[in-house]
């Protein structure tokens, strides 16, 4: 692995810094992160994710940084630099610093970076679900469907593309639907290197119902992916880890840090008062919208039904089938489902 150097100053606060200044500088440095030092020895982290549940707690931005911090941060000595990647993909982090033996921060090791390098050439299709109607979305995809919401200077189905490209991904399926003229006509005046052919579903039939469609179009494992997330990950690894499995499908899952803007009560069954709980915080594992499927999975599909992939992978653990869950950092999810979020996603992507 080939760490790449950092200027450090911008990923670094004091401990005595206003969580507001804290803010700031994870604004300013666009990674979602600064560390916590005295000089350059590690004291701690903070994320934007712990910034968000601190002002969801009616937390006070003035003070110190280092009382919100996670003063527990991974880390690795220098001689073990090479093995950062691996720690971050294990516990779904995006940077470890690199301290000298007397634990100053010498290097910051991006998760990103890595990904930046060379790519393993998976060459697996694609299949993009891109047929709703995306009523979230109103008034955007009243005027333009979903696949086509410019993000930057492309539209987000291009997006997803550009990030199988990478891995060599370069046949792709559009399942089309709602104004599915617009899209076949802008992806046909586009000069895209890529293999794209487009299956009609006359009918809205759901995520699984779209999927059935291709029953006997492919031989060998394919990707799935909504038509409106991001996923930065590493899609080698991800199908390595389908195929180690022997999974019929791997679902792509974000672990969700939620608090409860809201003080919640627990009452008994006759309607007294048991606990409260001041703004409760949660943590789930989110189904992200992409997955690894097998042919046989398409097989499991009812025919002519409405039915969504969820509910067809549930019919699968039913039936003693194998389906796997590969787990991902909730900052490499990007969801621009509903408008808040896609203005997020505009955000990141003028920032990468």
């Amino acid at each position: 692995m080939d760490g790449k150097h950092k200027k450090l100053d911008g990923y670094i606060v004091p401990p005595d810094l206003s969580v507001l200044r804290a803010m700031e500088a994870i604004d300013r440095n666009g990674k979602g992160i600064v560390y916590v030092c005295e000089g350059r020895m590690l004291k701690g982290v903070l994320t934007d994710g712990d910034v968000r549940r601190h002002i969801l707690k009616g937390g006070n931005l003035q003070e110190p940084v280092i009382t919100i911090a996670n003063q527990s941060p991974k880390y690795l000595q220098e001689e073990y630099k090479e093995q950062a990647c691996e720690l971050m993909r294990r516990y779904q982090i995006r940077s470890v610093p690199i301290l000298d033996n007397g634990g100053r921060i010498i290097q910051i090791v991006f998760l990103q970076e890595e990904l930046a390098g060379p790519k393993e050439q998976i060459n697996v299709p694609v299949v993009i679900m891109a047929g709703g109607k995306g009523t979230r979305l109103y008034p955007y995809t009243q005027i333009l469907p979903k696949p086509l919401i410019p993000i930057g200077e492309k539209t987000i189905t291009e997006h997803i593309m550009d990030r199988f490209g990478e891995y060599g991904c370069n046949q792709f399926t559009m399942i089309v639907n709602y104004k599915r003229n617009f899209i076949k006509s802008y992806f046909m005046d586009q000069e895209k290197h890529v293999d794209l052919s487009f299956v009609d579903e006359t009918e809205f039939m759901g995520t699984g119902g779209g999927l059935k469609l291709l029953e006997g179009r492919y031989s060998s494992t394919f990707f799935m992916s909504n038509c409106d997330i991001l996923i930065d990950g590493d899609y080698s690894d991800i199908l390595r880890q389908h195929k180690e499995q022997g999974n019929i499908a791997t679902m792509v899952c974000a672990r969700k840090h939620v608090t409860i803007p809201y003080g919640t009560v627990d009452t008994s069954d006759s309607g007294q008062a048991m606990r409260l709980n001041e703004k409760p915080e949660m943590t789930f594992i989110t189904n992200t919208g992409l997955y690894v499927l097998e042919p046989e999975f398409l097989k499991r599909i009812p025919d002519h039904t409405f039915i969504h992939i969820t509910d067809v992978l549930q019919g699968c653990i039913d039936a003693g089938k194998s389906v796997g869950v590969y787990q991902i950092p909730e900052e490499n999810w990007l969801d621009m489902g509903q408008l808040d979020e896609l203005e997020r996603m505009k955000k990141r992507l003028e920032k990468a």
